[in-house]
């Protein structure tokens, strides 16, 4: 079995459980439910480096990357970078990541923040909002094209932006819809874990141009992102190797005037 499918089962599992726990009609009285939404599309559309950057314990790829940073510093550090957005972590058995992330993220800084998750149900959707996030993932390994398609119209109802990731054309020619708001190409193959921005730059002309452009995975350099920038690329989403270092935010401030340059 590889790693997604694991993942997935698991995952089926604890949103079970979760449903049980809060319902939605909980979830939909949260503070923040209410709150106004940040559009990340737009910053991305507006920046000059277009950077995400992301709050990420650990990885199935590559075991624990960083325990010790506290979300609020690295949201705080992020923000003063000049990031674009952040995304975090949700998901804890694989990412050591939760929820509580999210809203400690959401009350540390002003950016628009993607709930980085495994979407297969739309009680994610409802949480993702309660808990503060502006933006949602979906991926379309792991989705039909109705799913991607009643995911993505609950997200929009609710004023959450889409991001949806995909690895190769038959996702890509699956999923594209007028629902989502960005189309992120995920550098990294989900079954072997290689890294080719290739794959960025084999599918970007495919990508129409309605949609924001966003890389994602194995962009640890500037050299990768000015590479990236003629392919039509705006957004590049950048965890590890900020999250890898003793100051994530220095670090991504630091990367982010090197990319200004």
């Amino acid at each position: 079995m590889d790693i997604l499918t694991k993942i997935i089962n698991d995952k089926r599992i604890e949103v079970n459980f979760r449903k049980q726990l809060i319902p939605v009609s909980q979830l939909e009285r949260s503070v923040l439910f209410e709150r106004k939404t940040l559009s990340l599309a737009q910053k991305i559309k507006d920046s000059s480096t277009g950077i995400i950057a992301e709050h990420k314990r650990r990885s199935p790829s590559k075991a624990v990357i960083n325990q010790s940073f506290n979300v609020f510093d690295v949201a705080e550090g992020y923000e003063t970078a000049g990031a674009c957005g952040m995304s975090v972590l949700t998901d804890a058995k694989y990412f050591g990541g939760s929820l509580d992330d999210l809203l400690t993220a959401r009350a540390s800084c002003n950016l628009p923040l993607l709930r980085k998750e495994f979407i297969i149900d739309a009680y994610q959707i409802i949480e993702a909002k309660a808990y503060g996030a502006d933006v949602i993932l979906l991926i379309a390994a792991l989705l039909t094209r109705e799913e991607i398609k009643q995911l993505s119209k609950l997200a929009k109802s609710l004023n959450l932006e889409v991001l949806l990731e995909v690895h190769n054309e038959e996702e890509l020619n699956k999923s594209i819809m007028p629902s989502l708001d960005m189309l992120g190409v995920n550098n990294r193959n989900l079954k072997t874990f290689a890294v080719s921005l290739e794959t960025s730059k084999q599918l970007s002309e495919l990508i129409p141009n309605d949609f924001v452009k966003v890389s994602e995975s194995g962009i640890s350099s500037v050299e990768a992102i000015k590479t990236l920038q003629p392919f039509g690329y705006k957004g590049f989403l950048i965890g590890e190797n900020f999250m890898k270092t003793t100051h994530a935010g220095e670090s991504a401030r630091v990367f982010i005037e090197q990319l200004q340059q």
